[in-house]
């Protein structure tokens, strides 16, 4: 299997038991570590609650690291038992599968069901999918090739740079130079610069301090860039609307590739655009396209988000026709198939599935039985209570109040939530939730937003201001807004 912080096996070649790894690859330590009981705990950090989704999951990526350790005929009959997450909005299902993917490194895809069209409609194809997840992965794996010879690139890019910023001296071009400024003089006689006798070296090696300090960042150079832009076509392909452009650029690259221009730009800019530049000529293209195709093969992670609303039996009739035409072409990717992608084709047999859904008006089994069949695992997320409300404000790393108090600290105001304060907040999203539509957790971004307004808006002249935000400051702030029935439909 492979993830995006290091490879843990190659497609069709599986480690022996005991092994670390197939074809000499290497199991990282820390995923060996990760027992399902760790997995929960680290999502606890980022989400409150929904321990049954979080178990699931959590069984579902080591599950990945045991079928490594099978031998190669057991393990490709070894599938992920994908998860369907039943739940209303706003309770974590996106963010226990964001957060699970990120934890193991993978290659991660969110894709809405409801953009989807059966074939033969105008829209994506559910292929398409499967194209964003290679594409991830080409990204994940050019990024880490990059930094692998980042120092080589470096070093390439500052030799550049000092070329732009100090051109070397031509050559002498007196009698007996040939065509192009060769030096022509006597058999064996080498030309000034070769021979080391070169006026600016020195002056060169100051510029290279200078650079390395920093201190020209600030001057202007001129740098030749790719062009990025090429001609877009729309036509009808099994491979989809969005690969047609990029085929006629591989295969006519005298016509679509390699056109540059120069740009002017900063020495601190020209760094960053060298460097890629030259870690892109380190870099192996096929290989990265090979292991990323391993990655996705392996490890990739396909997210399918409102699979409710493809839910249901149609009669043939009326706007949502290809409803179960939808559900049939997902089925195969599902299943297993090979999907074809500009690096390669790439097969989906052991790509993990998470498919989620309110179901508030379709059901789990309106969904085809074939399709129910590949969603084997079931969890049902629970509302959220003002207790969890109160706990998704202060637990997680990424709570609300600690985010507030971030932002508004960059400007010299140091905000503090009384307990009090926590608690009216919570208060109040269950009671907007119950009254309006339900969003669950969202609900605490509009009201922390409408909250801390004037604050945000007069913080740059609030330079070392100590602001306690407490339950009377709440309810000052909100509670019109929210007796207001009809005021808090369109604000809150």
């Amino acid at each position: 299997m492979t993830t995006a912080g290091g490879t843990l096996g190659r497609a069709g070649a599986h480690p022996a038991p005991g092994e670390a790894g197939g074809r000499g690859d290497v199991v990282p330590g820390w995923l060996e570590q990760l027992t399902p009981r760790q997995i929960v705990a680290e999502l606890d950090r980022y989400v409150v609650g929904q321990h049954a989704a979080k178990k699931a999951v959590a069984i579902a990526l080591r599950n990945r690291w045991r079928r490594q350790r099978l031998d190669p005929v057991m393990a490709d009959e070894v599938y992920p038992k994908n998860i369907l997450m039943i739940g209303p909005t706003g309770v974590g299902k996106t963010e226990i599968a964001r957060r699970l993917a990120k934890l193991a490194r993978a290659p991660f895809v969110k894709v809405e069901a409801s953009k989807f069209t059966e074939v033969g409609y105008v829209g994506r194809d559910v292929e398409s999918m499967v194209r964003d997840l290679v594409e991830v992965a080409v990204a994940m794996v050019r990024e880490e090739k990059r930094e692998s010879v980042r120092a080589r690139a470096a070093e390439r890019a500052e030799e550049r740079l000092l070329q732009l910023l100090l051109p070397a001296p031509p050559t002498y071009s007196g009698p007996g130079f040939g065509l192009g400024g060769s030096y022509g003089g006597a058999a064996g006689e080498a030309s000034p610069a070769a021979a080391g006798a070169e006026p600016g070296a020195e002056t060169r090696e100051k510029l290279r301090e200078q650079l390395r300090a920093g201190r020209l960042d600030a001057r202007m150079v001129e740098v030749e860039v790719e062009e990025q832009t090429m001609p877009s076509f729309e036509m009808v392909t099994p491979q989809g609307i969005e690969e047609v452009g990029v085929n006629l650029k591989d295969m006519l690259p005298g016509l679509f590739g390699g056109r540059s221009r120069k740009r002017r730009v900063t020495v601190a800019e020209a760094r960053e655009i060298l460097e890629g530049q030259e870690g892109d000529r380190l870099i192996d293209r096929q290989q990265v396209a090979q292991e990323a195709r391993q990655r996705v093969e392996q490890a990739g992670i396909l997210f399918l988000d409102e699979i409710d609303k493809v839910a249901g039996r149609e009669g043939g009739r009326g706007p949502d026709v290809s409803r179960e035409g939808v559900q049939r072409d997902l089925l195969p990717v599902v299943e297993g198939t090979t999907v074809t992608t500009k690096y390669g084709p790439v097969k989906t047999d052991h790509v993990l599935f998470l498919a989620a859904g309110a179901f508030h008006v379709a059901k789990p089994s309106d969904l085809i039985p074939e399709l129910q069949g590949r969603f084997p695992i079931r969890v049902e997320l629970e509302p959220l209570t003002k207790a969890d409300f109160v706990r998704i404000l202060t637990e997680p790393q990424n709570a609300l109040t600690k985010q507030y108090q971030a932002l508004l600290a960059t400007e010299g105001v140091s905000l503090e939530f009384t307990a009090e304060a926590v608690d009216e907040l919570a208060r109040l999203a269950v009671e907007v939730n119950s009254r309006t539509e339900n969003i669950g957790a969202r609900r605490l971004s509009t009201l922390m937003e409408k909250l801390l307004e004037e604050v945000s808006f007069e913080a740059p002249h609030m330079d070392g201001v100590h602001l306690e935000v407490d339950g009377a400051y709440v309810r000052r702030a909100l509670e019109g807004i929210v007796q207001d029935h009809d005021l808090s439909r369109y604000v809150l």
